[in-house]
């Protein structure tokens, strides 16, 4: 691809490093930009570099967060003894917009991979223990995707913390296998979480 401008080119390279865009794409999103007021291009670079700087995880859930405690987890509204395990943010935003659980979160920061080096140690489980050493956890729900990963994480999960005094469930099966929850419309989703199963059902007989 031939540019008529380095400026343009480099902006285009930028672009392009994004998932799911192309250089034909990125270029459209340049020559967008440039044909739009200034103001709104430096409205961009400034929520990009606010979002780069300034967002943090949550202490207690390990959300994206604007401050050390999210505003899920400081909500004087949520049942903090029911926890709902989430791969990512990408997640909680799912559960959150069916607006059908009132719990708090945990976010493991992915899933138990061996084929792309991600193991136990590369994920916030420790964190998630001493939430149940507390005693004060009543329900925790496995609500990671159905996927290889994702039931392997979930049963590695199940067998740490099983002997605990809470009660362990999933989200019903509405989600079909290897899908994705941030790609499930909101009233499946709703359902799957309202009409969770004791995880011990889940399992293979």
């Amino acid at each position: 691809m031939n540019f008529s401008s380095r400026k343009i080119e480099l902006a285009v390279e930028q672009i392009a490093r994004l998932p799911g865009i192309g250089k034909k794409t990125a270029l459209r999103l340049v020559l967008h930009l440039l044909r739009r007021p200034a103001l709104q291009t430096e409205d961009l670079s400034a929520a990009l570099l606010d979002l780069r700087t300034n967002t943090t995880f949550c202490d207690e859930c390990h959300t994206i967060s604007d401050t050390n405690i999210c505003n899920i987890c400081s909500s004087p509204k949520r049942d903090k003894s029911v926890i709902c395990i989430v791969e990512d943010v990408r997640d909680v935003m799912a559960i959150e917009n069916t607006g059908g659980y009132n719990g708090v979160y945990h976010v493991l920061g992915g899933l138990i991979s061996p084929m792309d080096g991600i193991g136990p140690s590369d994920l916030t489980i420790d964190s998630l223990l001493e939430k149940m050493e507390s005693g004060e956890i009543n329900e925790v729900i496995f609500a990671l995707n159905t996927t290889m990963e994702g039931d392997t994480t979930n049963f590695y999960l199940y067998r740490k913390i099983k002997d605990f005094d809470a009660t362990l469930t999933t989200i019903a099966r509405g989600i079909a296998v290897g899908d994705e929850l941030e790609f499930a419309d909101e009233v499946t989703l709703g359902r799957s979480i309202q009409h969770r199963i004791p995880y011990e059902q889940s399992l293979p007989k």
